[in-house]
């Protein structure tokens, strides 16, 4: 034990650790790849469940077979969400891999499951409950997972579930800086903590102790081991064998050891956003609390100013702006939540008796979050963060924290400025053509983010019950990733949803300066969007011939007049530093001809295929005298339409085709007068 202690008051045993570690997890990681064992396609099989979330129309399940399989049984009107944890399942149904996100800078679902362990998901068309589990700990945990269920705080604060939290609400907490509340941390394992400690004064220390260990232990099992719990739990645990020992060990080293620990059991959990948040939000209370005060308030202050700090990158990279009103609703929230809201989960899951005063209490917290979250004037744009401004930025920081000098400061301030006008000094124009399902959504930006123009929003017609503003809300991010924060034009295509159904959320969330409608009456969504408009004071025109954008024209070449939506889309022709641009909207052969009467058509570098490859369009003889060099069409995967139809690909077959279905989002850059492609989501 002496050569122990000694051991573990060397620094340099700590560097050999982390070295050792880094390594591991590289190999782990990185050098390593993994499959899953399954083609895709028909399957039929048993698992175990390791995971279950119940939704209004849907099961979501983790299942361990000979590895881990996602997946999702959709329920009908007679069908009940009876099954739990540890049951073991004949699963009938399609598998498949996960697709990757197909719009940049935007949360990559795929990764996601991987770095979970999980690399194929099933589409279930019957599931069977061969076997209910009778593992004690599983029955155990079944019940309270049903018990807290009643209340969706209560199981989001006891067991960390969050499928019951609204998307809306969540957004509410995110949008207010105080989304790391809903994770069971450091914070509520420490109130926990403290509440059996009260009920157990009447043992001894060492008793005592083993006893909260057990217990931790028990709850770590009841949130399945999320990384926080789990980084509470180890810095406790050893804590007390730091105690017991006498080894004299640092609070910081403390933590550090446990994040060790934490590495080599999974090294896949260094990408978990929980994970990260966890250790830079502990590492900065360690690293300041000589700054700390006895005054709460005052300290509250104090510790959220430098956690946000220590997890301002992150922040950036996930959501790429931050609202500085994170400092007030921290000082508001933390208190209530650490020694109220949670302490009476607790008490309400033990006496339900309370719920009433309970679902009071929350739904008050939740009205003052929300009201926090449509506080918008302190939101600042970031643009993502590269590797280089992420070392700079923490190099910089630590010299703060340490030295306490203002010009590190004020290095941090230019820092985070540089990082802003980097993307304005970008000399590309960026012509992307968004994977947005079956629709489109094409998006065009002048050198130095200057001006930018978004043609169509699309629009996913229904998605799990419900509409869904899925594609907005990634373009949204991903404009904001690339430092624009203003959409200058809008051009609708034409009147039908998938073109525009996505364009009312798009502008109630985002800057918009003018908007353009094609000719011919305006349907139903287009007097909706209109309202919106003028309420929000929104220039609006129609059926126009040319837009100049800088020294940019976009000449509108169908001015007439049809009986159809399809026939009266805009149909749009740039030329873009020498390259030539040509976007079809939902035009048919009938568009096409009176073009060619009246236009002199030249050869088209990138064409934006009409009706998503339908036969309806392009026909030989357009094709033949725009002969395009690349073809685009926005097309949704296995869609009910039989889009591309194979005649447009046969009449396209002297160009090169990217489709959005098989290759993601297409995204052309025009850099030093030479054109190049990029796919994201292939």
């Amino acid at each position: 034990m002496k050569k122990l202690k000694t051991i573990l008051q060397y620094n340099a045993f700590y560097l050999l650790l982390i070295i050792i570690c880094l390594l591991y997890t590289f190999y782990k990681v990185i050098v390593i790849k993994y499959n899953s064992i399954y083609e895709d396609g028909p399957i039929t099989l048993l698992g175990k469940v390791k995971t279950v979330k119940c939704y209004q129309d849907k099961i979501s399940i983790i299942i361990k077979n000979k590895e881990l399989i996602k997946l999702d049984y959709y329920l009908g009107n007679e069908d009940e969400c009876n099954i739990e944890v540890g049951d073991t399942l004949n699963v009938t149904g399609e598998i498949s891999m996960p697709k990757s996100n197909s719009i940049p800078n935007t949360f990559d679902y795929k990764k996601y499951l991987y770095n979970n362990h999980i690399y194929k998901l099933i589409k279930a068309s019957n599931i069977d409950v061969v076997k209910k589990s009778k593992n004690p700990f599983i029955v155990i945990k079944s019940i309270i997972n049903k018990k807290v269920a009643i209340n969706k705080y209560m199981a989001l604060f006891i067991t960390g579930d969050k499928s019951l939290l609204e998307s809306e609400t969540y957004d509410a907490f995110k949008d207010s800086g105080v989304a790391h509340l809903l994770a069971i941390s450091g914070m509520h394992i420490t109130v926990f903590v403290h509440i059996l400690r009260k009920l157990l004064i009447f043992l001894n220390k060492n008793t005592e102790n083993v006893i909260i260990v057990l217990i931790l232990l028990f709850y770590a099992y009841i949130a399945n081991f999320s990384p926080s719990v789990m980084r509470a739990f180890l810095c406790f645990y050893l804590d007390i064998i730091n105690e017991k020992y006498h080894l004299n060990i640092s609070p910081f080293k403390v933590l550090f050891l446990s994040a060790v620990i934490l590495l080599i059991v999974n090294p896949f959990i260094i990408y978990s956003t929980a994970f990260r948040y966890s250790y830079l939000t502990s590492m900065s209370i360690l690293l300041t609390s000589k700054y700390h005060k006895k005054n709460s308030a005052l300290n509250i202050f104090i510790i959220t100013f430098y956690a946000t700090l220590f997890t301002l990158p992150l922040n950036i990279n996930m959501n790429y702006e931050i609202n500085l009103i994170v400092f007030i609703s921290n000082l508001l929230m933390i208190p209530l939540v650490s020694s109220f809201i949670y302490p009476l989960s607790l008490i309400t899951f033990v006496f339900p008796f309370l719920l009433k005063i309970y679902v009071f209490s929350t739904s008050i917290m939740e009205r003052v979050i929300i009201f926090i979250s449509k506080i918008s004037f302190l939101n600042i744009l970031c643009p993502k963060m590269n590797l280089i401004l992420i070392i700079g930025y923490y190099i910089i920081l630590l010299l703060f924290v340490t030295r306490k000098k203002k010009q590190y400061i004020i290095l941090l301030i230019c820092l985070f400025l540089v990082n802003k006008a980097v993307p304005h000094f970008d000399k590309n124009t960026l012509v992307n053509f968004f994977d947005v399902g079956q629709g489109d959504s094409s998006l065009i930006v002048l050198p130095h983010r200057k001006r930018t123009v978004l043609i169509d929003t699309g629009g996913i017609v229904n998605f799990q019950g419900k509409n869904s503003y899925l594609v907005s809300d990634n373009i949204i991010k991903y404009l904001k990733s690339i430092g624009i924060r203003k959409i200058d034009i809008l051009v609708i295509s034409h009147g039908d949803y998938d073109h525009m159904g996505d364009a009312i959320n798009l502008i109630n969330n985002y800057k918009v300066g003018r908007v353009i409608f094609n000719c011919g009456p305006y349907n139903d969504l287009e007097q909706n969007l209109i309202k919106v408009l003028d309420m929000k004071n929104i220039k609006h025109y129609s059926c126009i011939k040319e837009l100049y954008i800088d020294n940019n024209k976009l000449q509108f070449l169908q001015t007439k007049e049809y009986d159809n939506e399809n026939d009266n889309s805009n149909v749009i022709i740039t030329e873009l530093n020498g390259y030539k641009f040509m976007l079809m909207g939902d035009a048919s052969v009938t568009t096409e001809k009176e073009i060619m009467s009246i236009y002199n058509l030249p050869d088209i570098d990138v064409l934006k295929v009409g009706h998503h490859g339908s036969k309806t369009s392009s026909s030989k003889e357009f094709i033949n005298e725009i002969n395009p060099k690349y073809s685009i069409i926005s097309v949704g995967k296995n869609n009910r339409y039989g889009h591309p139809n194979k005649e447009v690909l046969d009449n396209l077959k002297d160009s090169k085709i990217y489709r959005t279905d098989e290759d993601g989002s297409i995204m052309f850059k025009i850099k030093n007068n030479k054109l190049k492609i990029e796919i994201c989501g292939s």
